[in-house]
């Protein structure tokens, strides 16, 4: 993944209604949402929620299709998986960052 395809992704993100938007979308995930479903869940103004949408469109973090009437929104998975290893490609010199338990118990002095 190239930075500038990471940085519109993160920018487009970077809306505190157009993350909330983009996080009730991936939980749908396959299944999607419709506008009417996000405004129900949100209570955003549709032509705030337009403006989100159009925002996380072109930065493809979403993908959209027509089915009859509805538009369905769902996450683009892969854009979304590639900007997590994106983030932890280099993460910790290629080791776990989580902390190691010690299976002993700290020894009191």
């Amino acid at each position: 993944m190239k930075n500038s395809e990471a940085v519109s992704a993160f920018l487009a993100l970077g809306q505190e209604s157009r993350l909330n938007v983009f996080r009730l979308i991936v939980q749908r995930g396959d299944v999607g949402l419709t506008p009417s479903q996000i405004i129900e869940k949100l209570g955003i103004p549709n032509a705030t929620l337009s403006f989100h949408l159009k925002e996380l469109y072109q930065s493809h973090l979403i993908t959209v299709e027509r089915q009859s009437r509805n538009l369905i929104y769902r996450p683009n998975a892969k854009l979304v998986q590639n900007l997590s290893e994106f983030l932890l490609d280099n993460c910790c010199g290629g080791k776990s960052c989580l902390p190691v338990k010690s299976s002993k118990k700290a020894k009191s002095l």
